[in-house]
């Protein structure tokens, strides 16, 4: 339960889960916003994770608030056809992370404007973009407390060495992510 600034009353969450080429993806929200995308930790992806594998909503499809069902188009999409995420909708955001003002939100809203598709940048680069080149390691901590993980897109994180460092979801999971973005952009490019 997250209380909303009307009031103080809790949200009425709903949650669904979205069959992914990574697994099941668990997304809840309410009508203001996405709260939180749960990916499922790995330390070996499934075989086959492929682009043009199903993306479907399999549980909660019913009553869905309109961000949730934003989220899971853009999900679906970034899945299935990268190169129409540019013309989607980002759904709005719930999380009390991400209501409050703070480096964190500064850093994932950077994030999210400023890194695109098939794009790395290091945890020193985007303390820069968020405006405190000192603050790589707060940038860190931003990127292990990302409600939003793909959307805002943590995975594209990586360490000034080029290794592609940490991930909430493991790091087979960011790895799959990165080179699912680099394949598609080469894709596109042709």
């Amino acid at each position: 339960q997250v209380n909303s600034k009307q009031g103080g009353s809790p949200c009425k969450q709903k949650h669904v889960v979205l069959l992914s080429p990574l697994g099941k993806i668990e997304i809840s929200g309410c009508e203001m916003g996405v709260h939180e995308i749960k990916l499922p930790k790995m330390s070996v992806l499934p075989t086959g994770a492929e682009s043009s594998a199903a993306c479907e909503v399999c549980e909660g499809a019913e009553e869905m608030p309109e961000p949730l069902q934003q989220c899971t188009a853009w999900l679906r999409a970034y899945f299935c056809e990268p190169d129409s995420t540019g013309s989607l909708p980002v759904p709005a955001f719930h999380h009390p992370l991400l209501q409050r003002d703070s480096f964190t939100r500064q850093v994932l809203w950077t994030l999210l404007n400023d890194v695109k598709f098939g794009e790395a940048v290091s945890y020193k680069q985007l303390a820069h973009l968020a405006g405190n080149s000192r603050a790589a390691r707060a940038v860190g901590g931003a990127m292990r407390s990302n409600p939003i993980p793909i959307i805002i897109p943590c995975h594209r994180v990586i360490r000034s060495s080029g290794d592609s460092g940490n991930y909430g979801a493991g790091q087979p999971v960011k790895e799959w992510l990165l080179s699912h973005e680099k394949l598609q952009k080469e894709k596109l490019a042709r």
